[in-house]
């Protein structure tokens, strides 16, 4: 019985050895904005726009800013344009963002979200490129994608090169109803599913490829800084907060599912300190756990729900490996009786589907299986087209 349990420790400690080895041999990743010698090479001597946010660090670098870097390279960063949340990261979502400039620098920081969503010809007389490097969350109606495809427009309209460093999804899947025609927005410019398992350089690639752009030329020059030792299926771990909202993992692997309740009165954590991880509704039916959204400035300051104590789910904690999933708000909308006056906003919760099918299908009491069986089709014409566009390997097994 000994000599068993000794063979037993030797083969655990060799198994556990052979892992370690090999965590160890892995090479490291690198981002597209790590690679400073190449983005150097290819902007040298020319006057440059950054596109970026509180995301575009090097993990190399001990979290240092693009903008810094590229300023003690020499690089002639002329602005600085910002999308939804601002240059830090610190405006709530939906709120306007003002032009400023940077404290460190002196640079000039432009808003692209608000009133002004591309940046226009006077704005980019005086660059040559625009240089786009902001993690996104792999999410259609996420916003930086949207902002990527209007940079990208501007660029072509204005014979200026776009440069996007590029960035791990760290939602890589393809699941969910695809964008249709005639809901185009802001939430949702391209025809893609809801989880588009692309990166940002290979969808500005399809949004490239497929003549997406409403600007003339429909194409823009593009070049993708591509990142190295990564594929498809990855996991990947944030360094830096995307948004105010999105303050963890957990909320990001969950903010495609509960992105839909937006539209309706159900509070999904706006005002805490763990939104997107937490679901409830002013109403003990909906659950036995509870808390009170409030005002929280750089967070929310006038959240749904607003001072209420709502009652339902608490996912902080849940075992969700990722995806999309529509149980937690088909299980709601059955709690709120399936009455159609769930969806508060129902114009908003179709821009958000990209389509009017699925509140449809949702008011008619079809289960998630029969939901999903109907979107099929189209997604897996969207893969078809996916591989066109694919910089890495794709996930095993596929």
């Amino acid at each position: 019985m000994t000599q068993n349990k000794h063979v037993f420790i030797c083969l655990l400690f060799l198994f556990t050895a052979a892992n370690f080895l090999t965590a160890q041999q892995k090479p490291r990743l690198v981002l597209g904005a790590e690679q400073i010698d190449t983005i150097v090479n290819l902007v040298k001597d020319r006057p440059v726009a950054l596109v970026v946010n509180q995301t575009s660090v090097l993990e190399n670098a001990q979290q240092v800013h693009l903008l810094d870097t590229l300023l003690g390279r020499g690089i002639a960063v002329k602005k600085v344009f910002v999308p939804e949340h601002g240059f830090r990261g610190t405006s709530e979502a939906g709120e306007d963002v003002k032009d400023s400039r940077d404290r460190k620098t002196g640079i000039p920081i432009l808003s692209i979200y608000g009133r002004n969503k591309k940046p226009t010809a006077g704005q980019l007389r005086d660059v040559d490129v625009l240089i786009f490097d902001i993690q996104d969350v792999g999410v259609r109606f996420y916003t930086y994608i949207s902002t990527m495809h209007y940079v990208m427009e501007a660029c072509a309209e204005n014979a200026k090169e776009c440069i996007v460093l590029d960035r791990p999804n760290p939602n890589d899947f393809v699941d969910g109803p695809m964008r249709k025609e005639g809901f185009e927005s802001f939430v949702g410019l391209d025809p893609i599913p809801v989880l588009h398992g692309l990166t940002v350089g290979e969808l500005a690639r399809m949004i490239n490829g497929e003549r997406w752009l409403k600007s003339r030329p429909d194409t823009c020059r593009l070049r993708v800084v591509a990142l190295k030792n990564w594929r498809h299926g990855d996991p990947y771990w944030l360094p830096v907060r995307p948004s105010p909202n999105l303050p963890n993992d957990q909320a990001m692997r969950l903010y495609p599912s509960l992105g839909w309740f937006e539209a309706t009165h159900v509070s999904i954590g706006r005002g805490t300190y763990f939104p997107f991880q937490v679901i409830g509704y002013p109403d003990k039916a909906f659950g036995s756990f509870s808390f009170t959204p409030g005002s929280i400035p750089g967070m929310d300051a006038n959240p749904l729900q607003k001072d209420k104590k709502c009652f339902g789910l608490d996912l902080r904690e849940y075992p969700f490996e990722g995806g999309l999933t529509l149980r937690f708000f088909l299980d709601f909308y059955e709690k709120a009786g399936s009455n159609p006056s769930f969806f508060a906003r129902p114009e908003w919760f179709d821009l958000l589907a990209g389509n009017r099918e699925l509140r449809a299908y949702i008011t008619a009491g079809l289960s998630e299986q029969e939901i999903r069986l109907l979107w099929q089709d189209d997604l897996e014409s969207y893969k078809t087209l996916r591989l066109k566009y694919l910089l890495y390997p794709d996930y095993d097994g596929e």
